[in-house]
């Protein structure tokens, strides 16, 4: 856990326009800039950066937050990582918990020996004569030194031992090869995990080595290559390395994929850098493991919209389908398409058959994901019969309800519709019939804010003296929430000072909260705040009361003690609205 106080003096070290302008234009209008938002594609400058506030939010896709949370997100780090690397360029020494100073000291050490062993593999490849083999594979690929010297593409020896020996004698402990996953212990000593493959170096987000993927080429002999049944032979999880969470190429793909608003995942590192030498630079791939939820949580830091560009065969299908299965996807409102390769071919044979005008065809054409999964579904049945019909739109309606916009669900509705030959209105039908089922009662589409509670909640955010709001003051279930996130600091704070928000965890009301603290227009007066929050608990009483009063028999004791309560607060309340 961070110290608070390191926390607090790298924010205040850290000026967040200049943090900003590394990564983007940014241009100063009156006391705040703005600038050219780095997380979606757009012309006009619509983040506002705060220089004072320390914050910055952009009103077109919604992102925002503090130096912190910039860098977690241009950057794909965590808190932690985003503390130190702002406090290195600070010149900030952080007090370190000692758990956390050993565990980053293996981490290193970890990368260190990764980082040798790329250029020991990426020497052996150009140079030993037993990787013959794999240089002809490549070549037939039309990878040639260039491809081979960019993407570090390496050669695992087939001795048992070749790396471990490199790495002892340029320094590398046995603990940190192990670490690393590099080598593993057995009855005489350390030995080699990759032998015999070709290898393709795995950075994460940031670009520090993690890992390799391993292939097996024909040629090199079986018997020496480590696990020579499988194709392809991955890094196990380690101090560093997490299959769960990292993409292939993601580190050099990262800010195209930010730039034009869209990811290409595709299944094969060779179908990865195929993408890239066709000028698909949006291109990553999972590194021996299917498409999960933390994928998608990592691409999310960078686009809306990702393209699943598999290859055609029914692995490929399947691969496709089970991302729909995910529920990452509709909770992160990502927008899922699939690009079907043509002629059961893969990107990386479309490249090498000189096809790229038509692989750049097939990515721009990817139509959704859910739309592709629709139609597989129903393409099941026999639209021929009534029940046939009636199974297939049962399937369908049942992907349909998923999704979360209204607009989007009509449109989808329209398309089954179209698909199976019924009419819109029992498309719907099945669709509300199944939400009704599930929750009780139908989705509602999110209304506007509350105006005259966001200008309450932006006074409170000042935390002015006299100070008397509850959260039943907010009718707003958003903007109550967003109160009580806040409430144990304005409880806990003194008047006058203004409330920080960086430690509150709902998302949700951090974005509501950061948005109400950005806006330029003048804050409204307490005093004249507290006018409107007496009224709106008296309008709120009076409310009770006439209900109260409606279902009490009229001339009768309690009757009249209700109507005299009534009569008071409505007096009460008319010579307030004088005032």
């Amino acid at each position: 856990m961070a110290d608070r106080g390191d926390i607090d003096r790298v924010r205040e070290a850290t000026d967040l326009v200049e943090l900003v302008s590394e990564v983007t234009k940014v241009k100063r209008t009156g006391r705040s800039y703005m600038a050219v938002c780095p997380f979606h594609e757009e012309k006009t400058p619509s983040m506002s950066v705060d220089r004072a506030k320390g914050l910055y939010h952009c009103f077109g896709c919604g992102k925002g937050g503090d130096v912190f949370t910039f860098v977690e997100e241009t950057q794909g780090v965590d808190f932690g990582e985003a503390l130190e690397l702002l406090a290195r360029k600070a010149g900030i020494t952080l007090a370190r918990d000692p758990a956390e100073v050993q565990r980053r000291g293996k981490r290193d050490a970890a990368v260190e020996a990764l980082r040798r062993a790329i250029e020991v593999y990426h020497t052996r490849l150009k140079k030993a004569p037993e990787a013959g083999p794999v240089r002809a594979y490549l070549r037939g690929r039309g990878y040639e030194a260039e491809v081979i010297d960019e993407w570090r593409l390496g050669f695992a020896g087939v001795e048992w031992d070749t790396l471990v020996r490199s790495l002892k004698s340029a320094g590398v402990s046995d603990q940190a090869m192990i670490d690393a996953g590099l080598a593993r212990r057995g009855r005489h000593g350390l030995y080699d995990v990759f032998r015999g493959r070709l290898l393709f170096p795995i950075h994460d987000v940031r670009g520090d080595p993690v890992g390799f993927g391993g292939r097996r080429v024909e040629g090199i002999d079986r018997e020496a290559t480590n696990n020579p049944d499988a194709k392809y032979v991955n890094s196990a999880d380690s101090v560093v390395y997490h299959k769960a969470n990292v993409l292939y190429a993601l580190d050099r793909a990262r800010q195209e994929i930010a730039a034009e608003g869209q990811a290409v995942v595709v299944e094969d590192y060779t179908d990865v850098i195929a993408m890239h030498r066709a000028g698909i630079k949006t291109a990553v791939a999972t590194c021996g493991t299917a498409l999960g939820d933390g994928h998608f949580d990592l691409l999310r830091r960078f686009t809306e919209r990702v393209v699943l560009a598999f290859d055609s065969d029914e692995a490929g299908e399947k691969a496709a389908l089970r991302s729909d299965e995910l529920e990452s996807p509709f909770r992160l409102d990502l927008d899922l398409r699939v690009a079907v390769m043509p002629d059961g071919l893969d990107p990386a044979d479309l490249v090498q058959q000189d096809r790229i005008e038509e692989l750049l065809k097939v990515v721009e054409g990817a139509r959704p994901l859910l739309e592709h999964r629709i139609e597989h579904e129903v393409s099941q049945f026999d639209l021929e019969g009534p029940e046939g019909r009636a199974r297939a739109l049962h399937a369908a309606a049942g992907h349909v309800r998923r999704v979360k916009d209204q607009i989007a669900r009509r449109e989808y509705a329209r398309y089954v519709a179209r698909l199976i030959g019924v009419d819109l209105g029992t498309v719907e039908q099945a669709v509300r019939s199944g939400t009704r089922q599930q929750s009780g009662v139908a989705e509602r589409e999110q209304t506007p804010l509350d105006r005259a509670e966001a200008e309450l909640l932006r006074v409170v955010l000042t935390n002015p003296p006299g100070l008397d709001v509850v959260a039943s003051d907010f009718s707003d279930e958003r903007l109550r929430a967003a109160f009580e996130a806040v409430s144990g600091e304005l409880a806990s704070s003194a008047p006058g000072t203004p409330v920080e928000i960086s430690d509150v965890s709902d998302p949700d009301a951090q974005g509501i909260l950061r948005s109400l603290i950005m806006e330029d227009r003048p804050l409204p007066e307490w005093s004249d705040m507290e006018i409107r929050v007496r009224e709106r608990r008296l309008d709120r009483e009076i409310a009770e009361l006439e209900d109260q009063l409606a279902r009490l028999e009229e001339g009768s004791e309690p009757h009249s003690a209700v109507f005299r309560q009534l009569v008071a607060l409505q007096q009460k309340r008319k010579a307030l609205g004088a005032r």
